[in-house]
């Protein structure tokens, strides 16, 4: 006499499991279910943990996300859109938007201005996670940033940094370094003594004086015979800058170099061509954009100091996402040292 088949326990895992099996199993929706395994979020870490222990257990023939991660917002604030370099950080933005994890979301807000008061506001009205932003010195905005360290939102500074400040981390270059680089360059190049003027958006901005101090010092050290004359505050206004360069290029007759720690290239070029045409300085800037790429190709500029935003936005978001532990990248680690470079260009290395 046959016999039949032997009673199998309860929740075998079938040959190919499906949504259902998980359901069963988990006492869950297919609904929820589907939203852990295609990590679309809205559910509570404990119900994607146990779906997820769930599919391994049936043996689900997927990949399966590592882990459950809770969407992730981080906002970065940018004041001045109409600036080149913060152009490029927002383009970049998008493209990181598009390369990380799909629970991490990137908002990009837009200032009206930097003034202090906007942009304290701005930090302490946030309702993301994690904050990235490029703003000035200043105890409005210092006070701003501990008040939202103090309630779990963590900020990353790009650009120019406030190391005092309560922020997370910093992502940017060494500007000292910079503009010691400028004072070497300066050195080499000019050979005859004659003023040296720099031209900044405002001290406020850490950033600008780290540069201007580094220049002073890289002039001391490798041309004691040359200083900085001048130092002029333009806003990184274009109109401003370039009137102020007027004025003080016809001042002073002749000028040996000219150094731009801001925006307003093409403002120095202008000012260059029109009151020193048969003697133009060097001019070293910051940044290669459209203006400054035509300013080097048409000798007006001879060096440009790019600082790279693209890799500084993605060094931030990443400090971010191993801040909140959605990656385990070993190189990261606090206090998350910036590992971000410079870059140089002059009219020899331009792509075509």
């Amino acid at each position: 006499m046959l016999k039949g088949p032997p009673d199998l326990p309860d929740r075998l895992p079938k040959k190919k499991s499906r949504l259902q099996d998980i359901a069963e199993l988990t006492g869950l929706g297919i609904a929820t279910v589907d939203r852990v395994l295609n990590e679309r979020g809205n559910v509570s870490d404990k119900t994607a943990e146990k779906v997820l222990n769930a599919a391994r257990t049936l043996n689900l023939k997927r990949i399966l996300p590592p882990s459950h991660h809770r969407i992730l917002r981080i906002e970065a604030l940018l004041a001045r859109p109409e600036l080149p370099l913060i152009a490029r950080l927002n383009r970049e933005f998008t493209r990181q938007s598009e390369r990380i994890d799909k629970s991490v979301i990137i908002q990009r807000t837009i200032l009206k201005s930097d003034n202090p008061n906007v942009v304290a506001r701005a930090i302490d009205e946030t309702k993301c996670d994690g904050l990235v932003m490029y703003t000035q010195d200043h105890p409005l905005i210092h006070a701003a940033i501990e008040r939202t360290r103090d309630r779990g939102v963590p900020l990353i500074c790009i650009f120019s940094d406030l190391p005092e400040s309560k922020r997370l981390a910093y992502a940017g270059i060494n500007h000292y370094s910079a503009g010691r680089m400028a004072g070497q360059v300066m050195a080499w190049a000019i050979k005859e003594a004659g003023p040296i003027i720099a031209l900044c958006h405002h001290f406020g901005f850490l950033a600008h004086a780290d540069r201007v101090r580094g220049l002073q010092d890289g002039l001391a050290e490798y041309a004691p015979h040359l200083s900085v004359t001048e130092v002029l505050e333009g806003g990184d206004d274009s109109n401003l800058s370039e009137i102020l360069l007027r004025r003080c290029f016809q001042s002073h007759g002749r000028v040996a170099g000219v150094y731009n720690v801001g925006a307003a290239n093409l403002a120095c070029g202008r000012a260059i061509k029109a009151v020193l045409p048969d003697h133009p300085p060097i001019f070293i800037g910051h940044e290669l954009t459209d203006d400054s790429r035509e300013l080097l190709r048409d000798g007006t500029m001879t060096l440009a100091i790019d600082q790279y935003p693209e890799q500084q936005a993605r060094f931030a978001i990443d400090v971010l996402m191993h801040h909140f532990g959605y990656t385990e990248t070993k190189w990261l680690e606090p206090p998350y040292p910036s590992n971000t470079t410079m870059r140089l260009f002059t009219r020899e290395n331009l792509a075509t």
